[in-house]
Order: C-alpha cells, then structure tokens, then sequence
C-alpha cells in the first residue's frame, strides 16, 4: 500500500489546515504522527474504516479532527487554533488491522507510511 500525504505549509498561530492522505487500496486503521525536530514521533489522531474511532492525544483533542473517505481510500487531518508547538513534518500511516484502541497511539501496529509534509506554525 503506497500512502501520500499533502496540504503542509506555512500558516499563522491560531490558524487552520487541513491535511491529505491518499492510499493506492483500501486500510483498516487509519491515523497520523507527527515529529518535530530532535523529538520522538508522536501520535496525533486515529479512525479506523468501520466501528471505532477517532482517537486522539490530549494534546490534540478539541483542536483536531481526524475524517476519512473510504471511497477515495483518503483520510484527513483538520487542524485548527494551531500553535507554535504544532510544528512538525506529519506523517500518515495505515494498518490492513483493526488495530484495537489500546494500541493505535504505537508506530510500530502500522506497516505503511506516508513520506511526510511540513507544517510550520509561525508568525
């Protein structure tokens, strides 16, 4: 499964982007990652294709709105009130799993992965 991200950019603290992940066939769990500059990969948001979900951090809960196509076997990130810390390269990433909720937040359940887009929050 081939995953490609896109909608990264540059955008204002307190503003809004929407984000992309187009996959070449149909995943079971769907979710996003992101990692800032000299941090850990962190978990951001996560909806499976059918019965559960969404999932998120508490850093991201309120702000971000993980939704997916399955027609289009695309999934997206609305990310809104973004902050300075919210700068990161977002990564997408899918399992062919149900990957149960106690798990979603690790990497390591997802064999595919998109190759990231930028997003810088800055004034």
């Amino acid at each position: 499964v081939q995953l490609q991200a896109s909608g990264g950019g540059l955008v204002q603290p307190g503003g809004s982007l929407k984000l992309s992940c187009a996959a070449s066939e149909g995943t079971f769990t769907m979710a996003w990652f992101r990692q800032a500059p000299g941090k850990d990969r962190e978990f951001v948001a996560a909806i499976r294709r059918s019965g559960g979900g969404p999932y998120y951090p508490e850093s991201a809960r309120g702000r971000f709105s993980i939704s997916r196509d399955n027609a289009k076997n695309t999934w997206y990130l609305q990310m809104n009130s973004l902050k300075s810390e919210d700068t990161a390269v977002y990564y997408c990433a899918a399992s062919r799993r149900g990957i149960i909720a106690g798990l979603v937040r690790r990497a390591n359940e997802y064999e595919h992965w998109g190759q990231g887009t930028e997003v810088t929050v800055s004034s």
